[in-house]
């Protein structure tokens, strides 16, 4: 308000004289002496002159009215208790002939506390009640979810949007699952117990919309949809702070996503020890464009590592993380962005050469499981023979640690990209035991969104009018978010020894034709009344269930809250992985059947049980 000043000081005038007059008119039960009559005009402009004096101290006159809150009440009460104290100092001093009644100058106080306190509650009760109802504005009725400071942040939020002139929504009352906090008013607003059931509480409430806060676990998120879901109320999140502060989220409301559905409790990393190898070191990674290897970089510069090295094959995709970093690019990274094929051996040994990385995460791989069953050659070029190229690099360049990101798949593989990633393990143990570099892999399941990955084709399936294909009811999937994975692996790089196999926690399993239920609700679309779901057989290479462990590493020891170290025996000796991969490459080059049977044979040394390709299976 370009004039604020004007408006206000006319006001705190007239309420600190109005108040200081009825001080004397309480004093003396409305019937005030002449003598005290001319204390009041004598002591009157002493009174605001001083009053003036606290505001302009306390930042009084500077605090806003649409946001008046317990800190504007606390500083509107020091600046009075302080006036107070001044007066009571200076009234030693008559005023006229006799000094003013202590008891005046207590009530004056009291009065002044009191009505100041009320215009500011005043102003924000108009700016978020009054006015949108003067407006006529008509407000969506929403319920909050939860009793907890997240929850009443929302309320909060949500008031101040209203102050700010945004009014969109209007709270009815919590939503509690704890029945022991129904009946309880928040801001005089009711909690309502869950148990009542959905359909109740919007009769009762006549809510449309439940909003939630960013932070709920998956499977709690994942019930409130279904549940909501059939008593037609939509549900949408207030994004958490750290969302806010990463730019993936704007403040403000919005809505559901798959993430929240399948998200748990928040990583306790060991940042300390994360920076401790990141921090001021040159850094390169493999695969940098791509859904883990572009996360990781992210992550990666803002550790402030001394240089990364962007590697990558796919033009678009370095192109697209470049201007991305050139958005934001940090002076004190030094950035470089390498279009470069690991099996390029002359290529990387220039990269090597040129940048000398002291930390390389190798994320390059091909990973899409039906594609590598039809291409099995192309997949041990890449996962098998690349990653042998960037190892052997590595080893040979003195890079102090090497992180690779490994799968799920990899044990007890029934796929080609399965049995490549196992035997690239292999030879990263293998290696491991004869170098001086501390080499780690990192197993995980499937990643939430990745390029490929199963939620893109249910959306893209759901935007074309369904079905939505899944492969057989009873599939089962371990799922993570990109950046809870990426935490994982850094923190991984921290604590892994080397030859390690490091397994990450992926919580429970989710069943995929669930998954594909929920995309349809968070569609704004019902199953099977808008989008059906057909079940159209495992494909060459899958697995009904998804394993993290070989029988070898039941025991796994828990290096971290999220992370377990698989066991390091059965690791092969270098001369004889060399040998198999000779005989992998050279297969890579020839037919489809002759690389298939030897990858069966090569990967039937490593693995607990004994794997057959499945074009292999169909042919006997």
């Amino acid at each position: 308000m370009k004039h604020r000043l004007a408006a206000i000081l006319p006001v705190y005038f007239a309420v600190m004289a109005v108040c200081y007059a009825g001080a004397f008119q309480l004093r003396f039960d409305f019937d005030v002496p002449q003598s005290f009559r001319l204390v009041f005009w004598s002591s009157l402009p002493f009174v605001l002159i001083l009053k003036a004096a606290g505001c302009v101290l306390t930042g009084e006159w500077r605090r806003t009215y649409r946001y008046a809150s317990i800190s504007d009440i606390a500083a509107l009460g020091i600046m009075t208790f302080g006036t107070t104290i001044a007066f009571l100092f200076f009234n030693l001093i008559p005023f006229g002939d006799k000094p003013v009644p202590r008891s005046i100058i207590i009530t004056d106080a009291i009065l002044s506390l009191l009505v100041l306190g009320f215009v500011r509650v005043a102003a924000r009760t108009h700016s978020e009640v009054l006015r949108p109802k003067l407006n006529g504005e008509k407000l969506e009725s929403t319920l909050i979810y939860g009793v907890g400071k997240d929850s009443i942040g929302i309320l909060r939020m949500l008031n101040a949007r209203a102050s700010s002139g945004v009014h969109d929504y209007r709270v009815v009352g919590f939503v509690d699952s704890d029945s022991h906090t129904q009946k309880t008013l928040i801001a005089g607003l009711q909690v309502h117990a869950e148990q009542q059931g959905w359909e109740e509480l919007v009769r009762r409430t006549g809510a449309k919309t439940l909003l939630i806060p960013a932070d709920i676990p998956g499977q709690e998120a994942r019930a409130l949809l279904r549940d909501c879901a059939h008593a037609d109320v939509k549900v949408h999140v207030i994004p958490a702070v750290d969302e806010i502060v990463d730019g993936r989220f704007k403040l403000g409301i919005r809505d559901l996503t798959v993430s929240d559905l399948l998200r748990r409790e928040p990583n306790n990393l060991d940042m300390r020890a994360i920076r401790g190898y990141v921090t001021g070191r040159r850094v390169l990674v493999t695969g940098g464009a791509g859904s883990i290897g572009s996360e990781l970089c992210r992550q990666i510069r803002a550790l402030k590592p001394t240089s990364l090295v962007i590697v990558d094959q796919s033009e678009i995709g370095v192109f697209t993380i470049e201007q991305e970093f050139r958005k934001e690019m940090p002076e004190d990274v030094d950035i470089h962005f390498v279009m470069a094929d690991i099996l390029d051996e002359a290529t990387m040994s220039r990269v090597m050469e040129q940048h000398r990385p002291e930390i390389i995460f190798h994320a390059a791989a091909y990973k899409h499981v039906p594609l590598m069953e039809d291409n099995p050659q192309a997949a041990v070029l890449n996962n098998v023979m690349g990653t042998k190229a960037v190892v052997d690099l590595a080893d040979r360049f003195d890079v102090e640690r090497f992180v690779m990101i490994s799968t799920d798949k990899a044990v007890r593989p029934t796929s080609v990209m399965g049995a490549t990633k196992l035997v690239a393990e292999k030879y990263l143990q293998s290696v491991a035991s004869e170098s001086l570099t501390k080499f780690v892999a990192v197993r995980f399941g499937n990643v939430l969104n990745s390029v490929g990955s199963v939620v893109p084709t249910f959306r893209q399936q759901i935007e074309e009018g369904g079905p939505v294909t899944v492969t057989h009811p009873d599939m089962t999937r371990f799922f993570m978010t990109i950046p809870e994975a990426v935490q994982l692996v850094l923190q991984a790089g921290a604590i892994g020894h080397s030859g390690d196999v490091l397994i990450l926690d992926m919580g429970q399993p989710v069943k995929i034709v669930d998954l594909a239920r929920d995309l349809i609700l968070l569609s704004g679309l019902r199953y099977p009344d808008d989008i059906d779901i057909t079940f159209t057989g495992m494909r060459p290479g899958e697995k009904l269930y998804e394993e993290l462990f070989y029988a070898s590493e039941s025991g796994a020891k828990k290096v971290h809250e999220k992370i377990y170290t698989g066991s390091a025996d059965n690791v092969p000796p270098l001369t004889a992985m060399i040998a198999d991969i000779r005989r992998l490459e050279q297969a890579a080059y020839g037919e489809r059947d002759h690389m298939l049977e030897t990858l069966q044979a090569v990967v039937a040394t490593y693995s607990d049980s004994k794997w057959v390709p499945s074009r292999l299976k169909a042919a006997a």
